[in-house]
C-alpha cells in the first residue's frame, strides 16, 4: 500500500474514534470516566473485552507463533476458558458485594494499607509494561506502513499513536472505551476473516476442508506431553487458567469494563458469554497462521526483511497487491492498537488516582489533576516503547507473559489469601513477601533449566509466584498473631 494512503486510512479511523468519543461524552460526570455512571450494556462491554484481550500481540505474534509451536498455543486458550470461570463465580461476587471501583480497596479492606498500594503498584508495573509490549509491536508496523517513508523517526510514530489515543479517551473514559472497543473488535477480527478468505481461496482450500486440513499437517500437533518442553499441556493449561484469572479478573483495566455494568448477573453473563467468542477469537488466528505458513511454502512472498515470526502477517498483508487484503490489515492493526492502549491508560488514571491521590468523592475539582494523570501515564508508556525498542530480541508474546508472571504473582498470592482464609497478616510486611516472591520465581525462571537438564520454564512461573507469596502471608498471619498474643499478656 501507499503510506499516503494508510496515513489517510489512520486519519479517517481517528475521526471516527472522535466522533464515537463525543458522542459517549456529552453530559457526563466526573465518575463517569472511572466506571460510565455503572449503565454499560453487558453484551458491549464482552465484545469489547475480547478486542482489549487480543490486543497487538494475539493480531500479529499468533499467527506467525503457529511455524514454531504449532496448534499448541490451544492448550493455553482451554486454561483461559477455566479461568473465566473462575472469575465469574469467584471474584466478581466479591468486587460487586464491596460496591468498589478500585478492586485493590479489596486488599485494603482485608490486610491493611501497604496491602492496597502493593496491589495497586504491581498492577501499574505490569499493565504499563503489558500495554508498552503490545502498543510496541503495532507500532513497529505502522512506522513502516506508514512513517518511515517520510523520513520521521519511530518515537515519532510512537508518540503520535499514543497522543490520538489520548485525545479521544481522555473525556469520556471508560464510558468511552465500551464503545470504541466494540467498534475495534469488529474491525480487527473482520481484517482476520477477509485474510483468511483469500488465502484459502489461493490456496483453493474450501472452508469446510480447513479444518480436515489443519489435522493432517505438521502443524496441527496441539497437545504437547514432554515434561521438559515450556509448552507441556498441564504447564500451559494451568499457565492459561491463572493467566486469565490475574490479568482479567485481578486486573484493574478488565474489571474496570467489567464493573461497569450496573448488576452482579448481567457482569457474570458478561464473562461467560465471553468464553465462547475468546474460543472462536483466537481459533481463527491460529487458523490465520496455518493458512500463512502454507501460503509462503507454496506460493510465496518477500520474507527477505523477516526479522522475526511476528512480522509473518503484516509482511503478507502490506506486500500484497490486493488492495482489500493491506486495507483491512491495516485498519485491523490500528484497531488492536487502539483497544488494549486506550483501556490501559485508562485503568491506569483510574488506579492512580482513587488508590494514590484518593479521588474518593470524584469531586469536579479533580478533574484537572486527573487528565494530567492521564497525559502522565501516556508519557510513561512512550518512553517503555522506547526502552524496549532497543531490547527487543524474541517473539513480544512470550516476552509478555513472562514479564506476567514476575509482576502479577504477588497479586494472585495475595488475592488467594484473602479470599481463602480469615487470618489477618501483619500488613507492613507484605512488601517485603512479595519482593521475595518476585526473587524465587526469577532464580526458578533463569536457573531451574540448568539444575534440572533439559527443563524448560514455562508459564508456571506465575503459579509459582502466587504460591511463594501465599506462603509469605501465612508467615504473617503468624507472626501477626503472636504479636496480638505479646500486646495482650503485656496489657
Amino acid at each position: 500500500m501507499n503510506p499516503k494512503n494508510n496515513l489517510i486510512l489512520l486519519l479517517g479511523y481517528f475521526l471516527v474514534l472522535i466522533a464515537v468519543s463525543f458522542l459517549t461524552s456529552r453530559r457526563t460526570k466526573s465518575t463517569s470516566f472511572y466506571l460510565g455512571d455503572r449503565k454499560s450494556p453487558w453484551l458491549l462491554v464482552s465484545i469489547g473485552m475480547i478486542g482489549a484481550s487480543l490486543s497487538g500481540v494475539t493480531y500479529l505474534s499468533v499467527p506467525g507463533w503457529v511455524s514454531s509451536i504449532q496448534f499448541k498455543y490451544v492448550q493455553m486458550i482451554l486454561g483461559y476458558l477455566v479461568g473465566y470461570a473462575i472469575i465469574a463465580l469467584l471474584l466478581l461476587p466479591i468486587y460487586y458485594k464491596h460496591q468498589l471501583t478500585s478492586i485493590y480497596t479489596y486488599l485494603e479492606q482485608r490486610f491493611g494499607k501497604n496491602a492496597y498500594y502493593m496491589g495497586s503498584t504491581y498492577f501499574m508495573i505490569s499493565r504499563t509494561i503489558g500495554a508498552s509490549f503490545r502498543l510496541f509491536l503495532v507500532a513497529n508496523v505502522l512506522h513502516l506502513a506508514i512513517f518511515s517513508s517520510f523520513g520521521l523517526p519511530f518515537p515519532f510514530t510512537v508518540a503520535l499513536t499514543l497522543l490520538l489515543i489520548f485525545t479521544y479517551s481522555f473525556v469520556g473514559g471508560i464510558k468511552t472505551i465500551v464503545y470504541t472497543d466494540v467498534m475495534q473488535t469488529i474491525f480487527m477480527l473482520l481484517a482476520v476473516l477477509v485474510s483468511i478468505y483469500y488465502l484459502a481461496s489461493a490456496l483453493h482450500i474450501p472452508w469446510l476442508s480447513i479444518p480436515k486440513s489443519i489435522l493432517e499437517s505438521p502443524y496441527g500437533e496441539i497437545f504437547d506431553w514432554d515434561w521438559k518442553s515450556s509448552e507441556f499441556f498441564p504447564k500451559s493449561f494451568l499457565g492459561g487458567v491463572f493467566i486469565a484469572v490475574v490479568m482479567t479478573g485481578l486486573d484493574q483495566d478488565m474489571m474496570q469494563k467489567n464493573l461497569s455494568i450496573n448488576t452482579l448477573e448481567k457482569a457474570q453473563k458478561n464473562m461467560f458469554t465471553q468464553i465462547p467468542l475468546f474460543f472462536f477469537a483466537n481459533l481463527i488466528f491460529l487458523v490465520l497462521g496455518f493458512l500463512l505458513v502454507l501460503y509462503k511454502k507454496n506460493i510465496g512472498f518477500d520474507t527477505q526483511s523477516l526479522e522475526t515470526s511476528d512480522d509473518l502477517f503484516s509482511l503478507f498483508a502490506l506486500q500484497h497487491k490486493n488492495w482489500i487484503i493491506a486495507s483491512t490489515f491495516f485498519i485491523g492493526l490500528i484497531a488492536a492498537a487502539y483497544s488494549s492502549a486506550d483501556s490501559a491508560i485508562t485503568a491506569l488514571t483510574t488506579s492512580f488516582c482513587v488508590d494514590f491521590l484518593g479521588f474518593e468523592r470524584y469531586r469536579e475539582t479533580n478533574k484537572v489533576t486527573r487528565r494530567w494523570v492521564h497525559f502522565g501515564f501516556s508519557a510513561v508508556i512512550f518512553f517503555v516503547i522506547i526502552l524496549f525498542k532497543q531490547l527487543n530480541n524474541d517473539a513480544v508474546i512470550k516476552q509478555l507473559f513472562t514479564a506476567v508472571g514476575f509482576t502479577y504473582g504477588p497479586l494472585l498470592g495475595a488475592f488467594a489469601f484473602g479470599i481463602f482464609t480469615q487470618k489477618k497478616i501483619y500488613d507492613p510486611f507484605i512488601w517485603h513477601v512479595s519482593i521475595i516472591a518476585i526473587a524465587l520465581t526469577v532464580l526458578y525462571h533463569f536457573f531451574m533449566p540448568k539444575l534440572i537438564i533439559g527443563y524448560q520454564a514455562g508459564f508456571e512461573i506465575l503459579i509459582f509466584n502466587g504460591m511463594y507469596t501465599y506462603i509469605g502471608l501465612l508467615l504473617l498471619s503468624r507472626y501477626e498473631r503472636r504479636r496480638k498474643n505479646k500486646e495482650v499478656i503485656s496489657n
